[in-house]
């Protein structure tokens, strides 16, 4: 079966000026296109053709031999994941049940977007910005290049994307000013709360 790259769930022009149409139409139609292409081109012929991208990441993650389809194919799943975690028109804080988690573990949604926004500026290289739910627990996870909570642990509920190419058209160097756009103005709550266990 050969991977292909799922259709983004709005216009490419829905999530201005947050996120202009360029920047959407470059990282989703070269960058993650890119991947599922490398993706296909790995798997064929081998048993990982059978296998959900996020099987071949659990079965890839820590093996240098097979850092090269890692990479890929984790990177095609977060930037799947990514694109689901953004929405024009979801509403701009959790439902009834994220809420009270994130209340709990956290203090606040304030608290939390404090503590979010905070791991993805310190995020010194490329990677991502999660929201995660792990033994029961929301947390926030910072993982760089290609990792993910699928091989470090936990579910993913939300992810936010730090490499430069993610915001630097429409933001330049300002990763803040990014993550705080996401926070705020980007963040696909009612995704997030489906994702839950």
């Amino acid at each position: 079966m050969a991977f292909s790259l799922p259709p983004l769930p709005y216009a490419e022009t829905a999530l201005e000026p947050h996120m202009s149409a360029e920047t959407l139409s470059l990282h989703h139609g070269k960058h993650h296109k890119t991947y599922v292409e490398t993706l296909n081109e790995l798997v064929a012929g081998t048993p990982y053709e059978q296998m959900t991208l996020s099987q071949i990441v659990e079965r890839t993650a820590g093996k240098k031999a097979e850092q090269k389809l890692f990479n890929n194919a984790a990177q095609a799943w977060n930037h799947e994941f990514f694109f689901n975690s953004l929405s024009p028109d979801a509403p701009r804080g959790p439902g009834q049940k994220l809420g009270a988690l994130i209340a709990r573990d956290f203090g606040s949604l304030d608290e939390f977007k404090e503590k979010f926004h905070a791991a993805a500026l310190a995020q010194f290289d490329s990677g991502w910005a999660w929201l995660v739910q792990r033994d029961g627990k929301l947390a926030v996870l910072t993982t760089g290049n290609a990792d993910n909570p699928i091989s470090t642990g936990g579910a993913a509920l939300l992810a936010c994307d730090v490499w430069e190419h993610a915001y630097y058209l429409d933001h330049r160097n300002r990763r803040d000013e990014f993550v705080t756009a996401f926070l705020d103005k980007l963040a696909n709550w009612r995704f997030a709360e489906k994702q839950l266990a």
